[in-house]
């Protein structure tokens, strides 16, 4: 993936993260949250394995999706 793709990837993620911030509605500010960490870790994967931003994103990708499909 050419760098400038890789980039507009990683401003999108920060995006979505900074987004879930300002949202009210705890569902949506995990789906928010958990595309952001997605393209996160897709950022991290095409920058070279950049294990500290794949590491919690990665994890935190796995909080998110559990909130969102558990049971109340």
């Amino acid at each position: 993936m050419s760098p400038e793709i890789t980039n507009y990837i990683g401003y999108g993620a920060s995006f979505f993260v900074v987004l879930s911030f300002v949202l009210k509605d705890i569902k949506k500010i995990r789906i928010v949250n958990l595309i952001g960490c997605i393209l996160f870790v897709i950022y991290g994967v095409y920058s070279d394995y950049l294990w500290p931003i794949i590491i919690p994103n990665a994890i935190l990708c796995v909080i998110q999706a559990y909130h969102l499909l558990k049971k109340d």
